[in-house]
């Protein structure tokens, strides 16, 4: 059994009918997506916090979905018909940038399951969502671009490996929070 913190209005009020300010869950998963409202209450649940609850906080994770899933096809569209990875993420032809991926990717997750395994949620959400915004997406993402249209296969096939595997295993991370989103991009 997880016992969670009280959710609240965005102004720390409790909420309630009579006060007018309860956020009705079905209306934020009409608006937002089911994932991104799986997703704020997991980042925003820490054990012996309230939950300061609102729209907008909610809508930021609707983008962090977005740019999963633009990711995503980034990833897909940048690999030729047939493509399968290397065994190893890691392999000879593998650039610095393609090891510091790896790398940063098995730090978190390593976080990310002691985080689960603790039943601290909003730990592992937050250190996925740092990973993957700031990490993969802002930065390796667009270190893999000159790779990709490399003329050495070796050296694109290397960066494509690395993409695919890393977001392989973040889709693996993410299910438990977003499982359809991960679902329809697996």
């Amino acid at each position: 059994v997880y016992i969670h913190a009280l959710v609240r209005d965005a102004e720390g009020q409790k909420m309630s009918k009579s006060k007018g300010n309860v956020i009705d869950p079905l209306e934020m998963t009409a608006a937002y997506g089911t994932d991104a409202f799986r997703f704020t209450l997991a980042a925003f649940a820490a054990q012996g916090r309230d939950i300061k609850m609102s729209a907008e906080r909610i809508e930021g994770y609707r983008n962090f979905a977005n740019k999963i899933w633009n990711a995503a096809r980034f990833v897909l569209m940048n690999l030729e018909e047939g493509f399968t990875p290397s065994g190893a993420l890691v392999t000879r032809d593998s650039s610095l940038a393609d090891r510091w991926i790896a790398s940063r990717l098995s730090t978190v997750t390593a976080e990310v399951r002691t985080a689960l395994a603790d039943y601290r949620f909003n730990d592992a959400a937050s250190g996925l969502y740092q990973f993957l915004w700031h990490e993969f997406c802002d930065w390796y993402v667009e270190l893999a671009k000159p790779a990709l249209r490399d003329e050495d296969p070796a050296r694109r096939r290397a960066a494509q490996t690395a993409l695919v595997r890393t977001l392989e295993t973040v889709l693996r991370l993410l299910h438990p929070f977003m499982p359809f989103l991960t679902e329809e991009i697996w």
